[in-house]
């Protein structure tokens, strides 16, 4: 299927892209008084929907914990991985942010609006092995990632797992976009870099994934 965004041309106001393994990173997308804004927005989100720790199939607790806004949130439990209507606990997902959205409308589509916006919090000791992203159903709409706070070790491969791979440091402010021949691309972040933010009072990473879900 033909993708809506080439990630290697795809070009982001304020430069080119640096291309990774066929993602494009955006450094420095977002400047430091709008990522302030949006952690104060994300605030909201986590207070409608607070950060839970989900499980592998294989019942093992992952490192990072989550939640989201939008339609659907991204699920994983001992029945597999899925997208679900609502928090664990019931309620509803809150609204994606307008400052979010924004994001997505000025990369990627102004007609199309993702259905989900995965919001993942890693502590300096969080890591998230390779995988693909793939429980949407359109796989032509490309990942968007945002990155606040801590510096991260962002690794991807191909489209098949134990090939090579590529990383980069991701810093607070970049934005990423996994489409075209990197949409269904072997990802993961190695490691994070504590304190080389001051972003988050705490420290630590928060991780934004859009998705157009189906």
């Amino acid at each position: 299927m033909k993708s809506r965004v080439d990630s290697a041309l795809f070009p982001a106001p304020g430069g080119p892209a640096l291309v990774v393994g066929g993602v494009a990173v955006h450094p420095g997308y977002i400047d430091p008084a709008a990522q302030a804004a949006l952690v104060e927005d994300l605030r909201g989100v986590i207070r409608a929907a607070p950060l839970f720790s989900p499980m592998t199939p294989q019942g093992r607790a992952m490192s990072v914990r989550m939640t989201a806004a939008g339609r659907y949130g991204w699920f994983s439990d001992r029945t597999g991985y899925r997208y679900i209507p609502s928090h664990p606990a019931g309620t509803p997902w809150p609204p994606i942010p307008d400052a979010v959205l924004a994001i997505w409308r000025a990369l990627v589509s102004a007609e199309r609006m993702p259905d989900c916006c995965l919001v993942n919090f890693y502590a300096a000791s969080a890591r998230m092995g390779l995988h693909q992203d793939r429980d949407e159903a359109d796989f032509s709409w490309p990942v968007l990632s945002v990155s606040l706070g801590d510096e991260a070790l962002f690794r991807v491969g191909g489209t098949t797992r134990g090939g090579p791979t590529q990383s980069v440091w991701l810093r607070s402010g970049d934005v990423a976009i996994l489409g075209g021949a990197a949409r269904l691309a072997f990802h993961g972040i190695d490691r994070v870099r504590a304190a080389s933010s001051t972003l988050l009072p705490k420290g630590g990473r928060i991780n934004l994934t859009l998705r157009v879900v189906d």
